[in-house]
């Protein structure tokens, strides 16, 4: 055992352990994964190799007197996407593409910005050196204009090449938080513990760890970094234990806040790895609104966006824990606690409902038309009305021993 368990009594995780060996006839059945998981990184020398074939594109369009110009998968289109319920969505094999033009004023300035990035990806890689997009859009800020401009950018020449972004020596500035029965070594030796008190920042180099090692019985994905301090306040991680939860940067949740909310790059990676590693019951802890929703569906099936790194990313194993729009008639949680859903959140439920991966998911469907039918929306706090500590004593303990997920 790597560590000493103090949570509950073994018959406790009886359903759960059902579940994981349910998940695991699932793998076998599927062919299991590629070890690892996902596509493998590629090489600093395929990578060099790739930025000096566009180059030489670049240069021998010049020679011509052509206008030389970018391709890359549209992103964009759902024609191009598809839907796998093992993998989540992902980019069809021959899809449409867009061109970035020198010579065309709408496109100019994105091609010099697409060299600009491909020689400092070229130089970093050259170098055996990292930097994140936060370095980038500080070599330049006035040229770049805003961060967003740096991010589509790098995703654009991680399609164009077809590696995953971190072989590019490109590393998230965003990081979530994590806690519980969880040790492992960072890629300069560091050794990180997160059984402690305090969370641990996820690291920014998720590909560098190694030597992990857990006997958590399930991951716990928490939306909101407050629920996750709570829990933490609770003791939730020991009364629990062994299990281990995470969360994604406060940050992106004031993001979350405005409409914008996307989970960062690094708390995927590190569900994904954790996933690919252990194969434990991984759930997620969301607000039953169209946005919680979103978020959980990033994790478990990833996103139109990202869908060129579908399978270094996704977890279609991931089960919604709550909070079910259900759990608020059942619980009799009162109307005052409620909040009314504005137009953007119908227009956002709306957009999941039709989405390919909600076909195969009809419980998921149901609790989002009882949203929409109610056309109110609730937060987690929510449970506070029954008791300050209801959430880490009474409902996910609940949920987790009688299996009270979808």
């Amino acid at each position: 055992m790597a560590f000493a368990p103090s949570g509950p009594e073994a018959s406790f995780f009886e359903v759960l352990d059902q579940h994981r060996a349910s998940l695991l006839a699932t793998l076998r059945r599927g062919g299991g994964e590629p070890a690892g998981g996902g596509t493998r990184l590629a090489s600093s020398s395929e990578v060099l190799a790739s930025i000096e074939n566009i180059i030489q594109d670049v240069i021998t369009s010049l020679a011509r007197n052509e206008a030389p110009a970018f391709t890359i998968d549209n992103r964009s289109s759902w024609e191009n996407i598809k839907f796998e319920d093992s993998v989540g969505l992902h980019m069809i094999s021959h899809c449409t593409t867009r061109k970035i033009k020198s010579d065309s004023p709408k496109s100019v300035k994105n091609f010099a910005l697409i060299l600009k990035i491909l020689s400092t990806i070229y130089k970093l890689v050259q170098s055996n050196t990292y930097a994140t997009k936060r370095d980038i859009y500080y070599t330049d800020s006035q040229l770049f204009g805003n961060q967003t401009v740096v991010d589509n950018i790098i995703n654009d020449i991680s399609c164009m090449l077809k590696v995953p972004r971190r072989s590019l020596h490109i590393l998230s500035t965003s990081k979530g938080l994590i806690a519980g029965n969880l040790r492992y070594i960072e890629e300069d030796g560091t050794k990180v513990n997160c059984t402690c008190a305090t969370a641990v920042p996820v690291s920014s180099n998720i590909q560098g760890i190694r030597n992990l090692i857990t006997d958590a019985k399930f991951l716990l994905i928490v939306e909101k970094d407050a629920t996750f301090q709570r829990l933490l306040d609770d003791n939730f991680c020991n009364k629990m234990s062994p299990c281990i939860m995470v969360t994604p940067t406060s940050v992106f949740y004031h993001l979350k806040l405005k409409g914008k909310g996307v989970p960062d790059l690094n708390t995927r990676l590190l569900v994904k790895k954790l996933w690919d590693t252990f194969h434990i019951p991984v759930f997620s802890l969301v607000d039953a609104d169209p946005h919680g929703i979103e978020i959980m569906c990033i994790y478990k099936y990833g996103s139109m966006a990202m869908s060129f790194e579908a399978h270094n990313l996704t977890v279609p194993a991931i089960r919604w824990l709550g909070l079910l729009p259900s759990d608020i008639k059942r619980l009799n949680i009162p109307k005052s606690t409620l909040i009314p859903m504005t137009k953007r959140d119908q227009m956002k439920l709306d957009s999941i409902l039709k989405r390919p991966y909600v076909t195969c998911q009809p419980f998921w469907r149901k609790e989002m038309e009882i949203m929409g039918d109610s056309k109110m929306k609730a937060e987690i706090q929510a449970l506070t009305f029954l008791s300050s500590d209801y959430l880490s004593r009474v409902y996910l303990p609940n949920k987790l021993k009688f299996g009270g997920w979808i």
